[in-house]
């Protein structure tokens, strides 16, 4: 009896030396696309370095651009009951099954950088990144006030790089393109194909474009890593990159920077991936039991390449 009451004793004292309002260690799960790109690899470390400083404990996983294996991780936060689940989806179909599992263990979801494709908006809090559509109306209005300064009237063929079949960025992204250039005929996107968001594919396509049509004027890539590798393809074809073919493309990182600096690259539209601080700013709030916004924007600009050199300093990624 004696030492019963001392144990049941001593629990009281432990239990009256944690402060009432102690804060709970958070966890989150966080599934990424993979790291195809100079983006996603300033995503991922923007994330990382996020939770760290914020205290949130972070288990992560690299799906390596297959949606099996993001369902795969998400299943798995889900079994070590995790607080908060996140990921940038590969494609944006195919996920209701997987979310209603999350729902169901009341665990809620933050989608980051890409959206799904769901009727159901219960089965995510918020979705936070780009504007991809937007991204898209972009760069087809700087090629139009371009072409406009450069006093081109004729016909323009344009060949298109597309991002991740079935992706967000890819489908959003074409649609504000083409929506834009809709209304100015001689603007006419001759041929279109996927190079997956990589350098090596983007050179791999291109080649193909040259070969089939040497009379390419302009290049829009969905993102900055295959319009550099459409670059190197450009050159090894003898033709000059930025001169003898336009070339706009959407991200703003390092890499397009400094292409567009060394005269190669003709316009970069800003999308930020520097995320994390506002992941982890929601991982906060829902625990707290606060309510998201459906829909978190993040501001960007756009680059054209007379701008490069100057803003290129205080680049982050």
């Amino acid at each position: 009896m004696k030492l019963s009451f001392k144990l049941a004793s001593a629990m009281a004292l432990l239990l009256m030396a944690v402060p009432a309002n102690a804060a709970k260690t958070i966890t989150l799960g966080f599934a990424q696309v993979g790291a195809e790109s100079e983006w996603r690899t300033a995503n991922t470390e923007s994330i990382k370095k996020a939770a760290a400083d914020a205290g949130i404990v972070l288990k992560f996983s690299d799906a390596q651009q297959k949606q099996e294996n993001q369902i795969k991780a998400i299943r798995s936060y889900i079994a070590q009951r995790v607080d908060v689940i996140a990921f940038s989806p590969v494609v944006e179909s195919g996920w209701d099954t997987v979310l209603k599992e999350a729902k169901a263990a009341h665990i809620p979801v933050v989608l980051t950088d890409r959206a799904v494709d769901s009727k159901d908006t219960s089965l995510y809090e918020t979705f936070m990144g780009s504007d991809f559509i937007l991204e898209g109306h972009r760069a087809g209005q700087w090629l139009i006030s371009y072409l406009d300064k450069k006093g081109i009237k004729g016909d323009v063929d344009i060949v298109e790089l597309q991002g991740t079949v079935g992706s967000a960025p890819a489908i959003d992204r074409k649609k504000g393109f083409a929506d834009e250039i809709a209304s100015h005929p001689n603007l006419k996107i001759t041929r279109s194909q996927s190079g997956d968001f990589t350098r090596v594919q983007g050179k791999e396509v291109m080649e193909a474009f040259l070969k089939a049509d040497p009379n390419i004027q302009v290049l829009f890539a969905h993102n900055d890593d295959m319009a550099i590798g459409a670059i190197q393809a450009i050159e090894e074809a003898g033709k000059k990159p930025g001169q003898d073919i336009i070339i706009v493309s959407i991200d703003g990182v390092k890499g397009a920077f400094e292409a567009m600096m060394a005269g190669k690259l003709n316009c970069s539209v800003e999308c930020s991936p520097l995320l994390g601080p506002q992941l982890m700013q929601a991982c906060k709030d829902l625990m707290a039991g606060k309510k998201l916004e459906k829909r978190i924007v993040t501001k960007e600009s756009v680059y054209p390449a007379e701008t490069a050199a100057a803003a290129f300093p205080s680049r982050q990624y």
